[in-house]
């Protein structure tokens, strides 16, 4: 009797991890919504190209750049937490599956997540110093920028290097 009541527990909670599809559904639209709004960019930008100075073009290429490493984050989150949390993707042998698809940790996932957020935090930093000399930024808006970068940095350092070292106590202990 309590064997069965353990099993029957145990096989709820291994099925709760479907409840975790609606928000990798949520994830694509997400995706959707940055596709729409690097397509608004881009079709502003086009007409525009001619009278953009060289900092104002560079610019709205960080800028169409910026939307398409938050997509490759969001898809790479999707695909890897999908894998990984709830079911695999039977997509073996297709000519376009990722080469990363099904071999993603949930360390190497957060590594990814750390690189594309530092990535990310780098663009928005680099933006604000060539637009400086557009639209003035205050000192302390700037100092911050690039304090919170830099913990970003050091985050995904420390992770690297934890990930690193737990990888090689269990192959010292195994």
């Amino acid at each position: 009797m309590l064997a069965n009541l353990e099993r029957w527990f145990e096989n709820g909670l291994f099925a709760s991890r479907w409840l975790l599809a609606p928000f990798y559904v949520g994830l694509v639209v997400a995706v959707l919504i940055l596709l729409g709004v690097f397509a608004r960019e881009l079709v502003y930008s086009v007409p525009h190209m001619m009278g953009l100075s060289v900092e104002a073009a560079i610019l709205k290429v960080l800028s169409l750049l910026d939307l398409v490493l938050a997509a490759n984050l969001v898809v790479i989150v999707i695909l890897a937490g999908y894998e990984n949390f709830v079911s695999k993707i039977d997509t073996a042998g297709h000519e376009d599956r990722p080469g990363w698809m099904g071999t993603t940790s949930f360390a190497g996932l957060k590594l990814k997540l750390y690189a594309s957020i530092v990535a990310i935090s780098g663009i928005q930093l680099l933006k604000t110093f060539m637009g400086i000399t557009s639209k003035p930024v205050d000192g302390e808006s700037l100092m911050w920028m690039t304090i919170i970068h830099f913990a970003f940095v050091i985050t995904a350092v420390l992770s690297a290097l934890t990930d690193f070292l737990s990888a090689r106590s269990k192959g010292a202990v195994g």
